[in-house]
């Protein structure tokens, strides 16, 4: 099912488009990275939530509970989940509080696994889905209290527009919340940290996934995404302010935080 509030929705501004954009490792023409990440999403939907386990040890789960913490989620105000994929930032915020949620994802089959999610637990009331591009994203302007978006930034191929569009949907007073994997800061364990991800992930990926491809992406992924200053300069340049990041687990993910004032 999907969501679109009524009001004004004003298309952003669009900037000259880049012509090429990082798949991983790989530079491909920037028109084919939306089409390759759906593909790679379609495949894992089915075993996302236990490869996350499984990739993480375990670590997401606390990532998250601090994410939605930092986030306060509270009765009187809509939260729009960005990247919300199988719905885990979303439940989480409902059960603490939060009074409607909008999750949305491009993929629609990461978001029919968020919907079965949902109904087991009981959580169809104040929670709604959204299948839309977080780079133009449906909604109008000045629309919700808040915005989250957890490990989903850095499949986006063109990051400034998101950003861009998150400021535009939030109210004024409003906040942005990013959880994404970032720079690791304790050089000791980075070659420990890259044979897990490089070796031990396409491998998991391949036994319990039949798909060690579209986890040897997720990895090179990580590592080409910008790290926790240069996140902070793009989150300002599209015109959030108070922009603050939380390093978790040593850095190797980071809470980015930017206001709308």
């Amino acid at each position: 099912m999907a969501d679109s509030p009524g009001g004004r929705y004003t298309r952003p501004m669009t900037e000259t488009p880049e012509t090429t954009a990082d798949f991983g490792f790989r530079t491909v023409a920037a028109e084919e990275k939306a089409g390759l990440v759906r593909e790679v999403f379609d495949s894992v939907a089915p075993r996302y939530d236990v490869m996350n386990d499984l990739m993480s040890l375990g670590l997401h789960r606390a990532w998250k509970r601090i994410f939605v913490n930092a986030i306060q989620p509270r009765p009187g105000e809509t939260l729009l989940d960005l990247a919300g994929g199988t719905g885990d930032i979303s439940f989480l915020a409902l059960e603490r509080g939060a009074g409607r949620v909008i999750c949305s994802d491009i993929n629609a089959e990461m978001l029919s696994v968020g919907q079965s999610r949902a109904l087991k637990k009981g959580l169809a009331r104040g929670l709604s889905f959204l299948c839309a591009d977080a780079e133009r994203i449906p909604l109008p302007d000045m629309s919700v209290e808040k915005v989250s978006m957890a490990f989903g930034l850095r499949n986006c191929t063109d990051k400034d527009a998101v950003l861009r569009e998150v400021r535009r949907v939030l109210r004024p007073g409003g906040r942005f919340h990013c959880l994404e994997f970032s720079r690791l800061e304790v050089a000791a364990l980075a070659p420990l940290y890259d044979a897990w991800s490089f070796k031990a992930l396409p491998a998991i990926g391949g036994r319990i996934a039949q798909d060690a491809e579209s986890y040897r992406y997720l990895a090179e992924s990580i590592r080409m995404f910008p790290d926790q200053a240069t996140l902070a300069g793009m989150m300002t340049a599209a015109g959030l302010e108070r922009v603050q990041h939380r390093n978790l687990s040593g850095g190797i993910v980071a809470i980015h935080t930017g206001w709308r004032l």
